[in-house]
């Protein structure tokens, strides 16, 4: 068997053994990769004044043979100083603070410099070294040094003790997928397998071998969380991957997939599974603020992080939020932080998609520049990746936030208050030229005054770590830092546009129309991704939305659901177009539902394009048509959670007479919800789904209309079927179950909507109001 390798950087190693000290996020800004980018151009600076004795940028590699298996210790010095024989490393580092309040340098810093030496002189044969660590300040590029002397024999023994401590990490970690694997060899699919999902299992497991991508149409009920779940840990076990992540946009989908590996796991299956919960959910403090002061958890957090770490990583093999939380509080440290730095020992990640694809909150340790490694991602409900993706991938900036940002700081720096007086004259000139919205070519200059800004900015927080920053500046702060971190990713996949909105407030807007490009370098940073939803039609459109590749894959699973099970009628004397709203029209929509209550006594649930058209045929319903026998329930838009909790659970209820909830597309209630057996037997849709006419959609039409002539497709159609397919989705959950769906509007008979209805629909049935008692009646009989 061929001997493990386990690579590791200089900087990453000694930062995770040395790490101590409090969490700071008043210190933890945006200028660390500011001063990675300064400190570049005055490293090189400071490189060529050394003269010809100095040799800049000297890659360095050491194996440590441990036994069972290597460490390959790697990383670049920045410099390296011959004077005759002896040879000394300069370690720089550009930072904001004063140098000269150093009295000696920073350990995590000297001990990347005292690996170079060791590594070199080792390799060299050299009897000492020297350790020069300079320090130069990225404002006044003021330089201070400290000159270090070792002779081989105190490196060695440092050297060796720095590995022995990470050893102890590596020996558990090798030891466990040994235990790991061999718990896999005898691992049976957990179930019996139903129709076609053999073929499914077989197809994302050959996808993981040759590492690629497949997209998966899986309709309900095919089993998909197990059907992905099961291969790719087979493929783990096989050596195809290392890490697992499954990445969910909703919590429901995340309890599924726990659920996954818990059965796996009751067959014998050793596997360490983390979720993950946002930082809002997990912090133990009243608010989120992560600095000594604020948070008894922040202080000396990494003095204690790393034993509490180890202590839960070797004691247990599933990771949630209690779980977390009890280590947490045991060993005073940010369950947060330390749910993160457990992510690095998983064999499966459980998360947000926001973790892996978003830039200004991905896992730096596997997500980072540079960073890649033996992923598999397997991405669940993948539809709701298109509006994330655009989400995550554009920016704002809005006029009005400069100004109070302005008017808050004026008392403390003037220099800041010039800096936002500069960004918001860019703004008000683009403001006078826009009336509704406008499409720009390039917003160079705002760029460069957010850059400006957000230096001043920066040099403030270094200058003033103390200053309690009021909460709309913070903000703003941070959607500066976005906005210029998205001005780096343009290309043609980017529309720039200034809004005036109803409201009054003047926004520019750095617009993702296709996410694609930026997924997919996110993507290539892992091995092999599964996209599966039921809803992933049509699969072009969703393949030019999350990848680059020409040699996707792609599986459409077969439904193992008997179709008499299910009676889909479209229903085509009625329509939600705009045209024809008003009270005749819904009034015919008031009716269809009173038919199909009347059918048969049972819990429904109809679902509209919009609040104001369910308000409004609602309204029609309780008024004029509503029985004695039938209770309604309304979604409305300010719902908590307990509202939510509390709607659903009418649903579960046994009563005598039907329930109808009144619903909105697109909504909680339109997806990601289980309302099995008798919970749901009907499901009413208004509406192709299309989304409102926005300005957004417009140039979302738009530009694929320049592209390819498909503009209404992928700014409006697409879109609202997917939401029409999920909101169907809703009934007939089981093999057992039983149900109606009703598509009510015309549309849905045009060519345009038929070819997008999936394979399950063929045995559609075509209605009016006259007939539809019947069909319904000879259904249910």
């Amino acid at each position: 068997m061929e001997k493990k390798t386990e690579k590791i950087s200089v900087r990453t190693l000694v930062e995770f053994i040395f790490r101590s000290g409090d969490l700071d996020n008043r210190r933890r800004t945006k200028a660390d990769l500011d001063a990675m980018q300064k400190g570049s151009r005055l490293h090189r600076k400071i490189q060529g004044r050394m003269g010809a004795n100095y040799h800049a940028e000297v890659s360095l590699v050491h194996v440590i043979d441990c036994g069972a298996y290597d460490i390959r210790l790697e990383g670049r010095a920045d410099g390296l100083i011959k004077v005759q024989d002896f040879v000394t490393i300069d370690e720089i580092k550009g930072v904001y603070f004063d140098i000269d309040a150093l009295e000696e340098p920073v350990f995590v810093h000297q001990a990347q410099a005292m690996c170079y030496a060791y590594i070199y002189g080792i390799q060299n044969q050299q009897k000492c070294m020297g350790i020069q660590m300079t320090y130069a300040h990225l404002e006044t590029e003021e330089i201070r040094r400290f000159q270090m002397e070792y002779s081989m024999e105190e490196l060695t023994q440092w050297f060796k003790q720095m590995i022995a401590s990470y050893r102890k990490w590596l020996d558990y970690q090798m030891e466990w997928r040994k235990k790991r694997n061999q718990s896999m060899e005898n691992l049976e699919f957990p179930f019996a397998y139903r129709t076609g999902q053999r073929d499914l299992v077989a197809g994302v497991y050959r996808t993981i071998m040759r590492r690629k991508q497949l997209f998966i149409q899986a309709p309900t009920g095919v089993g998909k969380t197990m059907s992905t779940v099961f291969p790719a840990v087979r493929a783990v076990g096989e050596g195809y991957g290392e890490k697992i992540f499954y990445l969910t946009a909703k919590t429901i989908t995340r309890t599924v997939a726990q659920e996954a590996f818990g059965v796996l796991s009751g067959k014998g299956l050793l596997y360490k599974v983390l979720t993950i919960t946002a930082k809002e959910k997990m912090c133990m403090c009243e608010e989120v603020d992560c600095n000594p002061v604020s948070c008894p958890y922040a202080k000396g957090h990494f003095d204690r992080v790393n034993d509490a770490v180890y202590e839960l990583w070797t004691t247990k093999n599933n990771y949630g939020r209690e779980t977390i939380a009890q280590q947490a509080e045991k060993w005073q440290v940010c369950p947060y932080e330390l749910c993160l730095d457990l992510a690095l020992w998983m064999d499966a990640v459980i998360c947000d998609y926001n973790y892996v694809f978003d830039p200004d909150a991905h896992l730096q340790r596997f997500f980072g520049e540079g960073v890649k490694g033996d992923y598999i991602f397997l991405i669940d409900e993948a539809h709701n990746l298109v509006e994330r993706g655009r989400e995550m991938y554009s920016a704002v900036i809005y006029k009005e936030d400069v100004l109070e940002t302005k008017r808050q700081m004026k008392p403390f720096s003037k220099k800041l208050e010039k800096s936002l007086e500069k960004v918001n004259r860019i703004l008000l000139e683009y403001k006078r030229e826009c009336e509704t919205y406008r499409i720009l070519d390039s917003a160079g200059a705002l760029a460069v005054a957010l850059s400006n800004l957000q230096g001043e900015m920066e040099s403030f927080m270094e200058k003033h770590p103390d200053f309690e920053w009021p909460k709309a500046s913070l903000d703003f702060y941070f959607s500066v830092r976005s906005f210029l971190n998205i001005f780096d990713l343009l290309d043609e996949n980017y529309v720039i546009y200034t809004e005036l909105e109803e409201e009054g407030l003047f926004k520019i807007k750095l617009f993702c129309v296709n996410p694609a490009k930026n997924l997919q370098n996110c993507l290539n940073k892992g091995v092999s991704t599964v996209f599966f939803s039921a809803t992933l039609l049509p699969v072009q459109y969703y393949r030019s939305m999350f990848s680059t590749r020409e040699d996707d894959y792609a599986i459409y699973a077969q439904s193992p659901f008997d179709s008499a099970k299910k009676c889909l009628l479209v229903c085509k004397d009625v329509s939600s177009k705009y045209t024809r709203r008003g009270y005749a029209e819904y009034r015919k929509i008031a009716s269809y539902i009173d038919s199909a209550v009347k059918s048969k006594t049972g819990n429904y649930m109809v679902f509209f394009p919009s609040y104001k058209l369910m308000e409004d045929v609602y309204t029609i319903y309780i008024e004029e048509i509503l029985h004695d026998e039938v209770t309604c329930i309304c979604q409305n838009p300010h719902m908590g959670e307990k509202e939510r909790e509390e709607f659903l659970q009418q649903f579960q209820e046994e009563r005598e007479h039907s329930l109808v909830g009144f619903c909105v597309m697109g909504g909680i209630f339109a997806e990601g919800i289980d309302l099995i057996g008798d919970s749901l037997i009907g499901t009413l849709i208004v509406g192709t789904g299309i989304p409102q006419i926005s300005y957004e959609r417009e140039i979302l039409k738009n530009y694929y209309d320049v592209r390819d002539g498909s503009g209404f497709d992928y700014a409006y159609r697409f879109p609202g079927m997917n939401k029409v397919l999920q909101a169907a989705g809703r009934v007939i959950r089981t093999q057992e179950d039983e149900g109606v769906i009703l598509l009510l509007d015309e549309r849905f008979l045009y060519r345009e909507y038929l070819q997008l209805f999936p394979r399950e629909w063929t045995d559609y049935q075509v209605c009016d109001l006259d007939g539809i008692e019947q069909k319904l009646m000879d259904f249910w009989n």
